[in-house]
């Protein structure tokens, strides 16, 4: 394993680290990184690097967890409380969000992987999703729900639809739920916090399942490449998390919202 092999791996785990959960989506952000990415495929192979890419992710999704841990402790009745008030965020919440946009990826996964994996419709992706985050600023209801525990099974459930749209590459899954729980009265922060809680059911169900199927790929000489890279994108996904949690209210979205305007100008430039 060369020293520039192991560069991609933190690189790579950089990347992903810092723009899983932040509303910028990490496809657009790999798109930008493909070549570097495509130089790694020489010797990775394509199985390989899928497989890489399952890890980094792995990598986010436990700084997720460890930021939540007391709060997914409650969720799953560890926290040795023996009752749980209706004015708490439970599992059904999580779940009942969960659904919609489990279906349909469901659905639509192998139409979604053949034709809407490109740089165009990624360009798209970023734009509309720019447009939506800025709404969500500029017509946020008055009176926001200030804490996740408030959350009824009808903004669950809204919230939900409103995250299908982040089926569209580059729409980004944070970016569009964030997006949905502001317009619909929450504030920025309780409308983070159910983004991550929420995602990390779904993504890490996702994750063990293709893990499974690629344990293969776990031999000796790949594991340093697949350990830099899962260690660099839970750090940096911790960092980005924690920040982002702590600033959400006082920055919003639309700083994001022009990033990603800005990104979108950087993906047509290079590839249009």
């Amino acid at each position: 394993m060369s020293m520039w092999e192991l560069f991609v791996a933190l690189l790579l785990g950089i990347v992903e680290g810092l723009t899983e959960f932040a509303p910028v989506s990490s496809t657009g952000h790999m798109i930008i990184v493909d070549d570097i990415w495509l130089r790694s495929h020489e010797f990775l192979g394509t199985e390989v690097a899928n497989t890489f890419k399952v890890v980094i992710q792995l990598g986010s999704i436990l700084a997720v967890i460890v930021v939540f841990r007391q709060r997914f402790r409650d969720l799953l009745g560890f926290s040795g409380k023996t009752e749980v008030s209706d004015r708490k965020l439970r599992l059904s919440h999580i779940i009942v969000g969960l659904l919609p946009a489990g279906i349909l990826g469901l659905l639509f996964e192998d139409f979604i992987d053949e034709h809407l994996f490109s740089a165009q419709t990624v360009l798209i992706g970023l734009v509309i999703g720019a447009l939506l985050m800025i709404a969500a600023d500029l017509f946020q209801p008055k009176n926001a729900i200030q804490s996740v525990d408030l959350i009824t099974y009808k903004k669950a459930i809204l919230i939900g639809f409103i995250q299908c749209l982040s089926l569209w590459p580059g729409f980004s899954r944070s970016g569009s739920t964030i997006s949905g729980g502001v317009l619909l009265g929450l504030s920025h922060r309780a409308a983070a916090d159910f983004t991550f809680i929420m995602a990390v059911p779904i993504m890490l169900g996702a994750s063990a399942v293709s893990l499974v199927s690629k344990w293969e790929y776990f031999t000796a000489g790949m594991l340093p490449f697949f350990a830099v890279g899962f260690v660099s994108a839970f750090l940096f996904a911790l960092v980005s998390i924690t920040f982002f949690l702590k600033l959400i209210n006082k920055i919003r979205l639309i700083p994001f919202a022009l990033y990603r305007i800005v990104l979108a100008g950087v993906v047509y430039v290079i590839y249009f």
